[in-house]
């Protein structure tokens, strides 16, 4: 069989279906972690991190590569046959780790980076990748995704309401929007 080749049991429209959703899922996320925990690393005066407004210009390219690495997750989870939640969970953040911690390890060997923001990176982006592979693992064998579909949206509609929740009280300074 060759690689790209998905199994018989997963048709192309679910895994597109599947990763969207994970998606999504991933840039509500992304959205307290790094609008709301992180922020205050953005908006601080460094040589590592481009001024605020021009982030803010560039955030389209990162939720783009979280939507080729949520692809990526969903493809490794149907190759792999990981089924369920939980065990979606466990591989997503095991490769969720397993990326992230090369890449800090990378950045902080060239860069300015602070140690604790590479580290904020390392655990929310882990938790990022497993919340996807929970979705994804949940998501790619399951007869519906009606249910799945309705909790994850919800989910990320408490994400964004907690993000400006805690901007709002001047717990987390985005971009210097709040």
């Amino acid at each position: 069989m060759d690689i790209f080749e998905l199994d018989k049991h997963i048709v192309r429209k679910r895994l597109v279906g599947v990763t969207f959703l994970a998606w999504i899922g991933v840039l509500g996320f992304d959205l307290i972690l790094h609008g709301a925990i992180l922020s205050s690393f953005y908006v601080q005066e460094s040589s590592f991190t481009l001024p605020p407004l021009d982030s803010f210009k560039r955030i389209p390219l990162g939720y783009s590569s979280f939507l080729i690495a949520t692809f990526f997750l969903a493809w490794l989870i149907s190759k792999i046959d990981i089924r369920g939640w939980r065990r979606g969970l466990l591989f997503g953040g095991f490769v969720g780790g397993v990326i992230w911690i090369s890449l800090a390890l990378g950045m902080y060997s060239i860069s300015t980076a602070p140690p604790t923001l590479l580290f904020g990176w390392v655990v929310g982006q882990t938790l990022e990748m497993a919340y996807a592979g929970s979705v994804i693992g949940q998501g790619l064998f399951a007869e519906r995704t009606r249910k799945l579909t309705i909790t994850v949206l919800l989910v990320t509609v408490v994400f964004i309401m907690l993000t400006v929740i805690l901007q709002s009280i001047g717990l987390a300074s985005t971009a210097g929007f709040s």
